[in-house]
């Protein structure tokens, strides 16, 4: 019996205020200077890449979270409960790895009770299979790239941006970001995106008066 779910890949990733270095066309002999502040305060990414699995023509779906510090099986509860309210409890295949707060006692006791959700393991060492992999290397890649910021709120704003511009063209394969299929036209699906709540600690703290 073919089942009328969304298969969504599932996929969480960290970020710092540490610059990301990668490779710059900078002539030989003229090294570029990234200057920031040694600052070590870290944030958690997490992205849901929705597919309907009988209805191609309804477009994928993304949904991106950002909070700071790492996730854990308390945070990440939080985040599919938001999950379910973009979905309006449609049933949904969640596609994730095998990370402990993935798979812990308290994961597996809420997601028994939830009957929209069913939760499949990706195998080890295989992170090609989860498309939200491609995501991470294009943002990190692209938009975080050198990035010096002096708060957490500067890698937020980057990142959305990165996030808007994958959503921008139609995502051809499985990611906003592969390239589209050598053989026949690329189809045409728009790309529905949503920016989960993560509070007030992401935001920019107020300039303090002299």
């Amino acid at each position: 019996m073919k089942k009328r779910a969304w298969i969504v890949f599932f996929d969480e990733s960290g970020v710092s205020l540490l610059p990301q270095v990668r490779r710059t066309d900078a002539p030989r002999g003229r090294t570029p200077v990234l200057r920031h502040r040694l600052n070590w305060k870290r944030a958690g990414m997490a992205a849901a890449l929705g597919y309907h699995a009988t209805g191609p023509g309804r477009g994928p779906r993304l949904c991106f979270h950002l909070k700071p510090g790492s996730y854990d099986t308390t945070s990440l509860i939080e985040v599919l409960e938001q999950v379910k309210t973009f979905y309006a409890g449609e049933p949904v295949v969640l596609v994730w790895d095998g990370l402990s707060a993935h798979w812990s006692r308290g994961m597996r006791a809420w997601a028994a009770g939830q009957d929209w959700l069913t939760l499949e393991r990706l195998p080890a060492c295989a992170p090609e299979l989860n498309p939200v992999e491609l995501l991470w290397s294009a943002i990190k890649t692209r938009e975080l790239a050198h990035l010096a910021g002096d708060h957490l709120a500067d890698v937020a704003d980057a990142t959305e941006r990165g996030i808007h511009a994958g959503a921008a063209g139609p995502p051809h394969g499985c990611c906003p970001h592969t390239p589209p299929p050598k053989c026949g036209p690329p189809p045409h699906r728009s790309l529905t995106c949503r920016f989960l709540p993560c509070g007030d600690a992401m935001t920019r703290p107020s300039p303090t008066r002299k």
